[in-house]
C-alpha cells in the first residue's frame, strides 16, 4: 500500500477487551477441576490492512475469528499458569495473522487467595524478531 498525501501508511491495531471465558487453569486441583472465569484482552498489529482505504470487511481481520482462536486456546487444555496460557494465545494470534507484535492480558477475577483481591492478571507481549536482527554466531565471525 502506498502513502497518500505525503503521510505514512496508517498503523492498525486490533483489540478485543473483556472476553470472558470459563476455564480450568490454575495451580490448585480445585481450580483445574471446578474452573473459574478468566477475562482476556488481546491487541495486535494488522500488517497491510487495506480496509483503511477500501472499507471492505475482507480486507481486515474478522473479530469473531480472533475471539474463537482465543476461546479455543483457553479451553482446549489446562495450564497451571496464566503466563503459559497468555503466551500460547499470543503465539497463535501471531501465527494466524502474521502480526509483528501481540499483547495478551489474562485476568482471574476473585482468585482463590485468602485475602481480598479484585483480580490477578498477567500480560504477555510477543514481538517478532527477524532473522536479520539476530546476532551472528561468534564462530562464523572468526572463520
Amino acid at each position: 500500500m502506498e502513502a497518500h498525501g505525503g503521510t505514512s501508511d496508517p498503523a492498525v491495531e486490533i483489540e478485543l477487551q473483556g472476553l470472558s471465558i470459563h476455564t480450568h487453569h490454575g495451580v490448585t486441583e480445585a481450580e483445574r477441576e471446578i474452573g473459574q472465569r478468566l477475562n482476556i484482552d488481546v491487541g495486535f498489529d494488522v500488517p497491510d490492512c487495506d480496509a483503511v482505504l477500501t472499507d471492505r470487511l475482507e480486507d481486515t481481520i474478522d473479530y469473531a475469528e480472533v475471539a474463537d482462536i482465543v476461546a479455543l486456546a483457553a479451553t482446549e487444555r489446562s495450564y497451571k499458569t496464566l503466563e503459559r496460557l497468555a503466551n500460547v494465545i499470543a503465539e497463535r494470534l501471531m501465527e494466524r495473522f502474521g502480526s509483528e507484535a501481540v499483547r495478551v492480558r489474562a485476568a482471574k477475577p476473585q482468585p482463590p487467595i485468602p485475602l481480598a483481591i479484585d483480580e490477578v492478571a498477567v500480560e504477555v507481549e510477543r514481538v517478532r524478531i527477524d532473522d536479520d536482527d539476530e546476532p551472528e554466531d561468534e564462530d562464523e565471525d572468526q572463520a
